[in-house]
Protein backbone atom coordinates (compact mmCIF):
# COMPACT_ATOMS: atom_id res chain seq x y z
CA UNK A 1 0.00 0.00 0.00
CA UNK A 2 1.42 2.88 -1.02
CA UNK A 3 1.82 5.94 1.71
CA UNK A 4 -0.07 9.14 1.24
CA UNK A 5 0.98 12.84 1.74
CA UNK A 6 0.11 13.05 5.18
CA UNK A 7 1.79 9.60 5.93
CA UNK A 8 5.17 10.81 4.28
CA UNK A 9 4.66 14.25 6.21
CA UNK A 10 4.65 12.45 9.22
CA UNK A 11 7.52 9.83 8.99
CA UNK A 12 9.46 12.92 8.30
CA UNK A 13 8.16 14.72 10.90
CA UNK A 14 8.67 11.92 13.49
CA UNK A 15 12.50 11.57 11.28
CA UNK A 16 13.46 15.10 12.28
CA UNK A 17 12.92 15.19 15.86
CA UNK A 18 14.40 12.09 16.37
CA UNK A 19 17.77 12.77 14.68
CA UNK A 20 17.71 15.91 17.39
CA UNK A 21 18.25 12.34 20.03
CA UNK A 22 22.15 12.51 19.38
CA UNK A 23 22.68 16.50 19.91
CA UNK A 24 19.80 16.46 23.23
CA UNK A 25 22.15 13.51 24.50
CA UNK A 26 25.33 15.83 24.47
CA UNK A 27 23.51 18.48 25.78
CA UNK A 28 22.10 16.19 28.65
CA UNK A 29 25.63 14.91 29.64
CA UNK A 30 27.35 18.06 29.72
CA UNK A 31 24.79 19.59 32.01
CA UNK A 32 24.40 16.21 34.54
CA UNK A 33 28.29 14.65 33.95
CA UNK A 34 26.35 11.04 33.81
CA UNK A 35 25.51 9.04 30.80
CA UNK A 36 22.24 7.37 32.43
CA UNK A 37 21.16 10.29 33.97
CA UNK A 38 21.21 11.93 30.17
CA UNK A 39 19.69 9.40 28.39
CA UNK A 40 16.71 9.05 30.92
CA UNK A 41 16.43 13.08 30.13
CA UNK A 42 16.30 12.01 26.67
CA UNK A 43 13.86 9.87 27.37
CA UNK A 44 11.43 11.92 28.93
CA UNK A 45 11.99 14.57 26.77
CA UNK A 46 10.38 12.71 23.92
CA UNK A 47 7.94 11.01 26.11
CA UNK A 48 6.47 14.89 26.94
CA UNK A 49 7.14 15.51 22.90
CA UNK A 50 4.52 12.21 22.12
CA UNK A 51 1.95 12.73 24.87
CA UNK A 52 0.77 15.92 23.36
CA UNK A 53 -2.12 15.58 20.79
CA UNK A 54 -0.79 15.96 16.92
CA UNK A 55 -2.50 19.69 16.81
CA UNK A 56 -0.64 20.44 19.93
CA UNK A 57 2.35 19.20 18.05
CA UNK A 58 1.70 21.02 14.65
CA UNK A 59 1.55 24.43 16.84
CA UNK A 60 5.29 24.09 17.06
CA UNK A 61 7.21 26.15 14.52
CA UNK A 62 10.45 24.63 15.71
CA UNK A 63 10.60 21.15 16.89
CA UNK A 64 14.25 21.10 17.88
CA UNK A 65 14.21 24.37 19.88
CA UNK A 66 11.31 22.77 21.96
CA UNK A 67 12.59 19.36 22.43
CA UNK A 68 15.65 21.43 24.06
CA UNK A 69 13.86 23.68 26.30
CA UNK A 70 12.34 20.73 27.84
CA UNK A 71 15.73 19.04 28.33
CA UNK A 72 17.21 21.92 29.47
CA UNK A 73 14.29 22.25 32.11
CA UNK A 74 14.21 18.47 33.14
CA UNK A 75 18.37 19.01 33.88
CA UNK A 76 18.04 21.95 35.73
CA UNK A 77 15.57 20.32 38.14
CA UNK A 78 18.21 17.56 37.94
CA UNK A 79 20.72 19.51 38.71
CA UNK A 80 19.15 20.90 41.71
CA UNK A 81 18.02 17.77 43.31
CA UNK A 82 21.30 16.17 42.30
CA UNK A 83 22.70 18.53 45.32
CA UNK A 84 21.00 17.07 47.81
CA UNK A 85 21.65 13.67 46.85
CA UNK A 86 25.28 13.84 46.87
CA UNK A 87 25.02 15.09 50.31
CA UNK A 88 24.38 11.68 51.56
CA UNK A 89 26.88 9.87 48.70
CA UNK A 90 29.74 7.82 49.82
CA UNK A 91 32.69 9.80 49.44
CA UNK A 92 33.59 11.65 46.33
CA UNK A 93 31.02 12.13 43.50
CA UNK A 94 32.76 12.46 40.47
CA UNK A 95 31.24 12.37 36.45
CA UNK A 96 31.11 9.48 34.80
CA UNK A 97 33.84 8.86 32.63
CA UNK A 98 33.50 8.16 28.93
CA UNK A 99 36.03 5.91 26.43
CA UNK A 100 36.76 7.07 23.11
CA UNK A 101 34.08 5.85 20.36
CA UNK A 102 36.90 3.78 18.24
CA UNK A 103 37.56 1.92 22.00
CA UNK A 104 34.08 1.87 23.14
CA UNK A 105 33.23 -1.94 23.61
CA UNK A 106 29.73 -2.62 24.46
CA UNK A 107 29.19 -6.02 27.02
CA UNK A 108 26.19 -7.56 25.17
CA UNK A 109 22.90 -7.19 27.56
CA UNK A 110 24.43 -4.40 29.59
CA UNK A 111 25.36 -2.35 26.41
CA UNK A 112 21.81 -2.78 24.76
CA UNK A 113 20.76 -0.86 21.85
CA UNK A 114 22.24 2.17 20.44
CA UNK A 115 26.06 2.16 20.77
CA UNK A 116 26.27 5.14 23.07
CA UNK A 117 29.64 5.91 22.07
CA UNK A 118 27.94 7.37 18.54
CA UNK A 119 26.00 9.71 20.91
CA UNK A 120 28.28 11.89 22.85
CA UNK A 121 30.85 14.08 20.73
CA UNK A 122 34.18 14.05 22.84
CA UNK A 123 36.12 17.56 22.79
CA UNK A 124 37.21 20.06 25.83
CA UNK A 125 34.37 20.39 26.88
CA UNK A 126 33.81 17.22 28.42
CA UNK A 127 37.04 16.68 29.82
CA UNK A 128 36.93 15.78 33.17
CA UNK A 129 38.62 18.60 34.31
CA UNK A 130 35.78 20.43 32.68
CA UNK A 131 32.70 18.71 34.43
CA UNK A 132 34.38 18.99 37.55
CA UNK A 133 34.67 22.35 37.17
CA UNK A 134 30.62 22.56 36.09
CA UNK A 135 29.88 20.67 39.34
CA UNK A 136 31.20 23.84 41.21
CA UNK A 137 28.66 25.74 39.38
CA UNK A 138 24.71 26.79 40.32
CA UNK A 139 22.87 24.96 38.20
CA UNK A 140 21.32 28.03 36.84
CA UNK A 141 25.10 28.49 35.96
CA UNK A 142 25.76 25.72 34.47
CA UNK A 143 22.88 25.55 32.06
CA UNK A 144 23.23 29.05 31.18
CA UNK A 145 26.97 28.30 30.28
CA UNK A 146 26.91 24.92 28.52
CA UNK A 147 23.77 26.42 26.01
CA UNK A 148 25.23 29.73 25.40
CA UNK A 149 29.28 29.36 25.27
CA UNK A 150 28.89 25.22 23.82
CA UNK A 151 25.82 25.11 22.01
CA UNK A 152 25.70 28.67 20.48
CA UNK A 153 22.28 29.07 22.25
CA UNK A 154 21.24 33.05 22.37
CA UNK A 155 20.28 34.34 25.50
CA UNK A 156 16.86 35.10 24.11
CA UNK A 157 16.38 31.20 24.23
CA UNK A 158 18.21 30.63 27.27
CA UNK A 159 16.31 32.55 29.17
CA UNK A 160 13.34 30.87 28.30
CA UNK A 161 15.09 27.61 30.08
CA UNK A 162 16.37 29.27 32.98
CA UNK A 163 13.40 31.57 33.58
CA UNK A 164 15.28 34.55 33.81
CA UNK A 165 16.08 37.64 31.84
CA UNK A 166 18.38 37.60 29.30
CA UNK A 167 20.30 40.05 30.77
CA UNK A 168 20.63 37.78 34.04
CA UNK A 169 21.56 34.89 31.63
CA UNK A 170 24.42 36.53 30.43
CA UNK A 171 25.82 37.15 34.10
CA UNK A 172 24.93 33.70 34.92
CA UNK A 173 27.12 32.64 31.99
CA UNK A 174 30.08 35.53 33.08
CA UNK A 175 29.93 33.99 36.53
CA UNK A 176 30.57 30.21 35.40
CA UNK A 177 33.69 31.37 32.66
CA UNK A 178 35.13 33.18 35.56
CA UNK A 179 34.98 29.78 37.83
CA UNK A 180 36.31 28.41 34.97
CA UNK A 181 39.41 30.54 34.58
CA UNK A 182 39.53 30.31 38.69
CA UNK A 183 40.59 26.69 38.28
CA UNK A 184 43.22 27.28 35.43
CA UNK A 185 41.78 24.58 33.37
CA UNK A 186 43.05 24.98 29.91
CA UNK A 187 40.65 24.65 27.05
CA UNK A 188 44.30 23.86 24.73
CA UNK A 189 45.23 20.58 26.68
CA UNK A 190 49.03 20.28 27.20
CA UNK A 191 50.99 19.12 24.47
CA UNK A 192 52.95 17.07 26.46
CA UNK A 193 50.15 15.06 28.18
CA UNK A 194 50.12 12.06 26.06
CA UNK A 195 53.39 11.69 26.93
CA UNK A 196 53.02 12.24 30.83
CA UNK A 197 50.50 9.54 31.33
CA UNK A 198 52.68 7.20 29.13
CA UNK A 199 56.06 7.98 31.77
CA UNK A 200 52.97 7.83 34.30
CA UNK A 201 52.03 3.99 33.56
CA UNK A 202 55.55 3.16 33.32
CA UNK A 203 56.42 4.32 36.57
CA UNK A 204 53.58 2.67 38.02
CA UNK A 205 54.31 -0.91 36.18
CA UNK A 206 57.98 -0.28 36.93
CA UNK A 207 57.35 0.92 40.79
CA UNK A 208 59.66 3.55 40.56
CA UNK A 209 58.51 6.28 43.22
CA UNK A 210 61.25 8.52 41.87
CA UNK A 211 59.90 8.39 38.64
CA UNK A 212 56.41 9.16 39.89
CA UNK A 213 56.90 12.08 42.31
CA UNK A 214 58.83 13.63 39.31
CA UNK A 215 55.59 13.57 36.70
CA UNK A 216 53.56 15.08 39.71
CA UNK A 217 52.96 18.75 40.72
CA UNK A 218 54.41 19.16 44.52
CA UNK A 219 50.68 20.29 45.30
CA UNK A 220 48.32 18.13 43.00
CA UNK A 221 45.21 16.56 44.16
CA UNK A 222 43.97 12.60 43.90
CA UNK A 223 40.44 12.45 43.70
CA UNK A 224 38.35 9.10 43.75
CA UNK A 225 34.83 8.07 43.25
CA UNK A 226 33.74 4.39 44.46
CA UNK A 227 30.11 5.46 45.66
CA UNK A 228 30.33 2.78 48.62
CA UNK A 229 30.45 -0.14 45.54
CA UNK A 230 33.87 -0.35 45.44
CA UNK A 231 37.00 -0.17 47.70
CA UNK A 232 38.98 3.33 47.21
CA UNK A 233 40.10 6.52 49.18
CA UNK A 234 37.39 8.46 50.50
CA UNK A 235 38.87 12.12 51.21
CA UNK A 236 41.48 14.00 48.71
CA UNK A 237 45.09 12.84 49.14
CA UNK A 238 46.93 16.19 48.34
CA UNK A 239 50.57 16.42 47.51
CA UNK A 240 52.63 14.73 44.65
CA UNK A 241 54.81 12.56 47.01
CA UNK A 242 51.65 11.46 49.15
CA UNK A 243 50.02 10.36 46.12
CA UNK A 244 53.22 8.77 44.95
CA UNK A 245 53.40 6.34 47.95
CA UNK A 246 49.64 5.83 47.57
CA UNK A 247 49.67 4.62 44.23
CA UNK A 248 52.72 1.82 45.00
CA UNK A 249 51.00 0.63 48.55
CA UNK A 250 47.74 0.00 46.16
CA UNK A 251 50.18 -1.52 43.46
CA UNK A 252 51.67 -3.74 45.88
CA UNK A 253 48.59 -5.69 47.01
CA UNK A 254 45.98 -4.94 44.32
CA UNK A 255 45.33 -8.41 42.67
CA UNK A 256 46.89 -9.17 39.24
CA UNK A 257 45.86 -6.22 37.06
CA UNK A 258 46.51 -5.25 33.41
CA UNK A 259 47.06 -1.19 32.97
CA UNK A 260 45.69 0.13 29.63
CA UNK A 261 46.65 3.20 28.22
CA UNK A 262 42.99 4.70 26.60
CA UNK A 263 41.33 7.88 25.96
CA UNK A 264 39.21 8.72 29.37
CA UNK A 265 36.86 12.49 28.03
CA UNK A 266 38.87 13.09 25.07
CA UNK A 267 42.32 13.06 26.61
CA UNK A 268 44.65 10.53 27.29
CA UNK A 269 43.99 8.28 30.37
CA UNK A 270 44.54 4.79 32.28
CA UNK A 271 42.50 1.76 32.75
CA UNK A 272 42.94 -0.85 35.01
CA UNK A 273 41.37 -4.22 33.86
CA UNK A 274 40.98 -7.17 35.92
CA UNK A 275 39.97 -10.38 34.21
CA UNK A 276 38.86 -8.58 31.12
CA UNK A 277 36.92 -6.13 32.74
CA UNK A 278 37.26 -2.39 33.57
CA UNK A 279 37.33 -2.01 37.49
CA UNK A 280 38.89 1.69 37.41
CA UNK A 281 39.57 4.71 35.08
CA UNK A 282 41.96 7.48 35.44
CA UNK A 283 41.85 10.87 34.14
CA UNK A 284 44.41 13.52 34.58
CA UNK A 285 44.68 17.19 34.04
CA UNK A 286 48.10 17.72 33.16
CA UNK A 287 50.15 21.20 33.37
CA UNK A 288 53.42 21.68 31.23
CA UNK A 289 55.04 18.53 32.18
CA UNK A 290 53.53 18.09 34.95
CA UNK A 291 50.34 16.39 36.56
CA UNK A 292 47.62 18.47 38.65
CA UNK A 293 44.93 16.72 39.13
CA UNK A 294 44.08 12.91 39.26
CA UNK A 295 40.54 11.64 38.55
CA UNK A 296 39.82 7.60 39.73
CA UNK A 297 36.32 6.26 38.91
CA UNK A 298 35.74 2.80 40.72
CA UNK A 299 31.92 2.85 40.97
CA UNK A 300 30.92 0.11 38.51
CA UNK A 301 27.58 2.09 38.11
CA UNK A 302 29.44 4.78 36.35
CA UNK A 303 31.83 2.23 34.38
CA UNK A 304 28.94 0.71 32.02
CA UNK A 305 30.20 2.08 29.07
CA UNK A 306 33.41 0.32 29.36
CA UNK A 307 31.83 -3.24 30.14
CA UNK A 308 33.82 -5.53 28.08
CA UNK A 309 32.37 -8.37 26.18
Amino acid sequence: MRATDGDTMYESGVEAVMEERQRLINLAYRLLGSLADAEDVVQETYARWYSMTDAQRDEIEVPAAWLTKVAGRVCLTLLGSARARRETYVGEWLPEPLPEPTEWITGGAAGGGMDPADRITLDESVSMAFLVVFESMTPAERVAFVLHDIFRYPFTEVATIVGRTPAACRQLASSARRRIRESRVDADPSAGHAAVVRDFKAAWDAKNIGALIGLLDPNATWIADGGGKAVTILDPIIGGERIAHTYLQLATVAPDYTLLERTVNGLPGLVVQQNGRAVTVFAFHVVGERIHHIWTVRNPDKLRPWTTR
